[in-house]
């Protein structure tokens, strides 16, 4: 191998073990002050959520308390959605819980009801709306991800 080949191979090593070194500080200095059995536990509270144009949402988690991971749980009126088809860096998974929802994904759309996952991938436009005469729930599911 070519001594600046080695060098350039030897630079991505020590950077990916710098970045993983970063990553496990971040975690192990979260886990020893931040969560407990406590704030761990979360069970879905009316009282709590949040409401919205077309009906309301909970958090479950969000990314400032876990390592960049959300939970969230939307619930949409009949003949609503949260908001147009869009897209972002993030991949996102829809489970649906009740209702029926309308999922669109690159121009194609499809009906579903409870039990079903969506998967949304990275920069993909995508929507899910309300198709159905009574409330639709859902999780939102996602890993918040920086530009590159």
């Amino acid at each position: 191998m070519k001594p600046t080949t080695l060098i350039k191979v030897l630079i991505l090593i020590l950077t990916a073990q710098k970045s993983i070194a970063q990553d496990l500080k971040t975690a192990t200095a979260l886990t020893g002050s931040k969560y407990t059995i406590e704030n761990c536990v979360n069970q879905f509270e009316l009282e709590k959520a949040t409401k919205t144009k077309v009906g309301y949402q909970y958090w479950f988690a969000d990314k400032n308390f876990t390592l960049e991971n959300t939970l969230k749980m939307s619930i949409v009126e009949p003949g609503k959605s949260t908001h147009a088809p869009h897209h972002h860096i993030e991949e996102e998974f829809f489970y649906i819980l009740e209702g029926s929802a309308s999922f669109f994904l690159d121009g194609k759309t499809v009906v579903v009801g409870p039990n079903t996952s969506l998967y949304c991938p990275s920069n993909v436009e995508h929507g899910i709306s309300n198709a159905g005469q009574t409330e639709l729930k859902y999780l939102v599911i996602k890993k918040d991800r920086k530009e590159k």
